[in-house]
């Protein structure tokens, strides 16, 4: 459901000694920082999460609407962008010419098949004792390297299967393989006595279909992540992220974020990078056009050739769908105009405003959040500025006050997340921040609280369980607190 945006909306305006009685003056001191104007209005426990793109809407559709603030043209154009978004390709050949290319290898048939009503993915189906999952495997990608890198600096790609697994395949082409999965449990205690119990994931390959892997391949598992206000990550300034990775290096203790800096095809020229797991892409153009051909299969102006190693001679030889010419090429699967309408919707797709901010659990789990460190990582705010394609985006997402909770930064998050795989600058150890905003709908509009990069947690407190390395104090802190503390940091972070 979806609530009016000139409804009344509830202000809780903090007192001074509010907090100070509860806490809550260091959790308010970390909710002002990025920079706040005289003339942004009053919203210290960020409702509004996306500033005027904010929606108030819960429920199944909760990732899925316009910012607010959008125009009647740009509304129009959200809608097209949709249809192309979560409505399937086929394969090349076939009378609808404007959906045709799908393939020769693939995961998934649209961009909503692994981003389901623009949310988060979750681990596949385990079906057999050899721990073969469900194929295709379509909200898990396993990505694939081998040491060293490739021109741009990035991972190096397998030599016969390239940078990811791809489970399906068109008629004719052998599928690269499936998934198996595993998971032992890991067992611990809160200091209170309580018991907990983690999955720990194992990852692996069965059935490819054009030999044996190298003997050296870094496997890494990425779980699709929720999608909204993408639009406005790539709008906060680069300052203020690298901002960030100075105040950490020159505060003391462990944490010490670094940015990720990678190739960007769509300006041809390394960026910072700001989404993916490992921060491994700079924009939401590149992104959609990696995911387009990793995916997916389908050429766009970026990425014009088909992802068929030379060993995939089947791949090779299968027939493509063209549409119109794009910088002098012979055709790409995907034009210009639809492509950029893809772009805009995902860039345009709203955070849904928090929920229960006056409830007193939530209050004191934003207090508990401050003090056990979380969110010298989990930035709470920031003003936007202007992403690098405004023509892709909109004006409406420039000058707001946005609420994400990340500081785009990454970080070594200890063994236990370890994948082993460098990404441009990231080693096998770190981590993006990712952001919070719109965790606790998950469960509304996906039917799961997976969490992390693999899905491997189920839950917020499971998730908080993982951080090591850098965030090692953090999750001590968290194994003091008592069973009500828990709870009421978990409600807090469910409120985002």
């Amino acid at each position: 459901m979806i609530r009016s945006q000139t409804m009344p909306r509830r202000r809780a305006l903090w007192s001074a000694a509010v907090l100070a009685g509860t806490g809550l003056a260091a959790a308010g001191a970390l909710l002002s920082a990025g920079g706040a104007t005289a003339a942004d209005p009053p919203d210290p426990q960020g409702e509004k999460t996306g500033g005027a793109t904010t929606v108030y809407a819960t429920g199944r559709n909760a990732f899925s609407f316009p910012a607010a603030n959008l125009d009647d043209a740009e509304r129009t154009r959200f809608v097209i962008g949709n249809s192309f978004f979560k409505r399937n390709w086929v394969e090349a050949g076939a009378s609808t010419k404007a959906r045709d290319g799908l393939g020769p290898h693939f995961i998934a048939r649209s961009c909503g098949g692994c981003h389901v009503q623009d949310g988060r993915g979750e681990p596949p189906e385990i079906f057999n004792r050899l721990g073969e999952t469900r194929d295709p495997t379509v909200a898990l990608l396993i990505r694939l390297s081998i040491p060293g890198t490739d021109p741009h600096g990035g991972p190096n790609p397998e030599p016969i299967y390239g940078d990811q697994l791809n489970t399906a395949a068109v008629h004719g082409v052998k599928p690269e393989g499936t998934v198996t999965l595993r998971y032992d449990t890991v067992k611990g205690r809160f200091a209170d006595g309580t018991p907990y119990a983690l999955l720990k994931p194992h990852y692996g390959v069965r059935n490819l279909g054009y030999g044996r892997l190298h003997a050296k391949t870094m496997l890494s598992p990425r779980i699709a992540p929720q999608i909204i206000g993408v639009g406005l990550l790539e709008a906060i300034a680069e300052a203020d992220i690298l901002a960030n990775a100075a105040d950490q290096a020159a505060a003391p203790g462990p944490i010490k974020g670094m940015p990720n800096h990678v190739w960007d095809a769509p300006s041809g020229r390394k960026m910072l990078g700001r989404f993916g797991w490992k921060a491994n892409v700079a924009t939401i153009s590149h992104q959609t056009g990696g995911a387009f051909i990793g995916d997916m299969g389908i050429t766009s102006r970026d990425f014009p050739s088909e992802n068929c190693t030379t060993t995939q001679v089947d791949c090779g030889e299968s027939p493509s769908g063209r549409s119109a010419g794009a910088r002098g090429q012979a055709g790409v699967e995907i034009d210009d105009k639809t492509f950029d309408d893809v772009v805009f919707y995902q860039a345009t797709l709203a955070p849904p405003a928090r929920r229960n901010v006056n409830d007193a659990a939530v209050l004191r789990g934003q207090a508990l959040f401050a003090q056990a460190q979380c969110a010298a990582c989990h930035r709470p705010s920031y003003v936007t500025k202007e992403g690098p394609f405004p023509h892709l985006t909109s004006k409406a997402l420039s000058g707001q006050r946005i609420w994400p909770y990340t500081d785009m930064l990454l970080h070594d998050m200890g063994e236990g997340l370890a994948d082993g795989r460098p990404d441009f600058l990231a080693s096998g150890r770190q981590w993006k921040t990712p952001p919070l905003w719109g965790i606790g709908l998950i469960k509304d509009v996906n039917g799961h609280t997976r969490l992390l990069h693999d899905g491997r947690a189920r839950g917020v407190l499971e998730a908080i369980l993982w951080h090591g390395g850098e965030a090692e104090d953090a999750r001590q802190n968290v194994l003091k607190m008592d069973k009500a503390d828990r709870e009421a940091l978990v409600k807090f972070v469910e409120s985002l």
